[in-house]
């Protein structure tokens, strides 16, 4: 098995603004600790220490005016070892031409919030979003399931992934932590099985090993992604774990490394 990891959910911040946007995030909620500072520098000597190739960068606009600059760093800091995704929010004037923007710029995507950024999944309004984002050929990872820092209310539920897959067949959507977090029996219910990429971040730490296990092996194989969620989670401790459970060398590969490089690649 390859150890040139990718890790399909990560975050940082530009260097002047790290302290600040990591002590606000802190504080909105105590169920949470951070192991990285949130600088990339601190996220890269991370990968250097656990072998991984690559990370993802997701970035989140929780207000319409940072577009250009969440754009303009990632721009800044696209490389081989980093592939950061762009943020466009909902109430954007001119959401589907932010979608051609981060096209023309090289970038791989974008990623939302549903709870950052006060959206519905399935809310139709949405629907020239993401059908911008479809024709491109864009990436969308889109944070599912509840969230710690905010009221458990059905923002990006499974039912809801399903109902915007429905409408959006061909949309390269990524669910973060593993379809939906702490909604992992709705998931089964909806997801499973199904051709819908699922990323793993922070369903070991809350998922009883044997119902992840059980769940990554009833999905299908090419369509699951490793996550950590790093700076929230330990990216050693992340890997650990899930070679920890007894998956064959075969699956630990494609979730690793050969899934997220086949789909980065085809965009």
């Amino acid at each position: 098995m390859s150890d040139n990891i990718i890790d399909f959910h990560t975050h940082a911040f530009p260097d002047a603004v790290a302290d600040r946007a990591m002590a606000q995030l802190l504080s909105e909620t105590d169920q949470v600790q951070s192991f990285l500072d949130g600088k990339l520098s601190s996220l890269i000597a991370s990968m250097d220490d656990h072998s991984i190739e690559t990370s993802v960068l997701c970035s989140i606009a929780t207000k319409p005016s940072q577009f250009e600059p969440i754009l303009n760093w990632s721009r800044q800091i696209c490389s081989d070892r980093i592939i950061p995704l762009a943020s466009v929010h909902p109430k954007d004037p001119n959401p589907v031409e932010r979608v051609h923007q981060i096209a023309q710029a090289g970038l791989k995507g974008l990623k939302m919030h549903p709870y950052y950024q006060d959206f519905f999944m399935d809310d139709p309004a949405l629907d020239p979003l993401y059908e911008a984002i479809q024709s491109q050929g864009l990436l969308l990872t889109m944070h599912t399931g509840y969230d710690f820092a905010f009221e458990w209310i059905d923002r990006a539920s499974p039912q809801q992934i399903s109902t915007v897959i429905s409408k959006f067949p061909d949309l390269k959507l990524v669910t973060t932590h593993l379809g939906g977090w702490q909604q992992w029996d709705a998931v089964e219910e909806f997801l499973i099985g199904k051709s819908i990429y699922m990323e793993t971040s922070f369903s070991l730490q809350y998922l009883d090993h044997k119902k992840l296990k059980q769940m990554l092996l009833a999905h299908p194989a090419d369509y699951l992604l490793f996550g950590t969620d790093s700076p929230w989670t330990d990216q050693g401790v992340e890997i650990d774990g899930f070679r920890n459970l007894g998956l064959s060398e075969m699956l630990l590969d494609k979730i690793f490394s050969r899934n997220a490089r086949n789909l980065l690649e085809s965009i």
